[in-house]
C-alpha cells in the first residue's frame, strides 16, 4: 500500500488537515503527519494544536509515495516558503509519484510550475497563484498525478479522491458507505 506524507505548518486548515487523515486511515493508507518546523507540536488557523508524527527532517522521503499539502492561511504561505518541501514536491510530480494541495495550497504546485497546462482548483479568490493553469473552479481536480482541492468544506471529495487513487474505487466506496456519504 502507499504511504501518505501529510505536512502540517502553523496556520494549517484544520479541517483540512485532519479530514484528509482521518479519511485516509479509515481506507487503511498509512499516513504520516509531517511538521515543517523542528517542533512536532503545530497549531492550525484556528488555535487546534495537533502533536504531528514527525518532523521534516526526520521524514525519509524514500519510503512516501504520496505528499499532501492541506490549506488555511498562514499555513499555505509557510508551505510556500519551505524551499527544502519545495524541493521534493517539484521531484515527486515530476516522476509521476502523486501530489495533492487543497485551498490555498495549490499556490506551492503554481509556484512551481506543476500546473502548467493542467486543470486545477483553490480556494476563490487565490487562483492567480496556480501559474499557467487552467482555473476549473470545480470541487476537486484530477490532472495527471496532481490532485488539487476547493477548501474546507469539500474535505471529503478531496480525501475520498485520494483513497480512489491510491486504493481504487472499491476502497472509496466502501468507505463513504461506511461515513454515509
Amino acid at each position: 500500500m502507499k504511504k501518505v506524507a501529510l505536512f502540517l505548518a502553523n496556520g494549517f486548515e484544520e479541517i483540512e488537515a485532519l479530514g484528509t487523515i482521518d479519511i485516509l486511515r479509515r481506507a487503511q493508507i498509512p499516513v504520516e503527519t509531517v511538521s515543517i518546523t523542528d517542533d512536532k507540536h503545530v497549531t492550525g488557523a484556528h488555535n487546534i494544536t495537533v502533536l504531528a508524527d514527525k518532523t521534516f527532517s526526520e521524514l525519509d522521503f524514500a519510503g512516501v509515495d504520496v505528499l499532501v499539502l492541506p490549506g488555511g492561511m498562514p499555513g499555505a504561505k509557510h508551505l510556500n516558503e519551505h524551499e527544502e518541501l519545495k524541493k521534493h514536491v517539484k521531484e515527486f510530480a515530476e516522476q509521476g509519484k502523486n501530489v495533492a494541495a487543497i485551498c490555498a495550497a495549490p499556490m506551492v504546485l503554481g509556484g512551481l510550475g506543476l500546473l502548467d497546462g493542467k486543470k486545477a482548483t483553490t480556494y476563490p479568490g487565490f487562483e492567480p497563484e496556480l501559474i499557467g493553469a487552467i482555473a476549473t473552479g470545480e470541487k476537486v481536480v484530477v490532472s495527471d498525478n496532481i490532485i488539487t482541492g476547493k477548501g474546507p468544506g469539500l474535505v471529503f471529495d478531496f480525501a475520498l479522491q485520494l483513497v480512489e487513487t491510491i486504493a481504487g474505487i472499491g476502497t472509496r466506496k466502501a468507505v463513504q458507505e461506511g461515513l454515509l456519504l
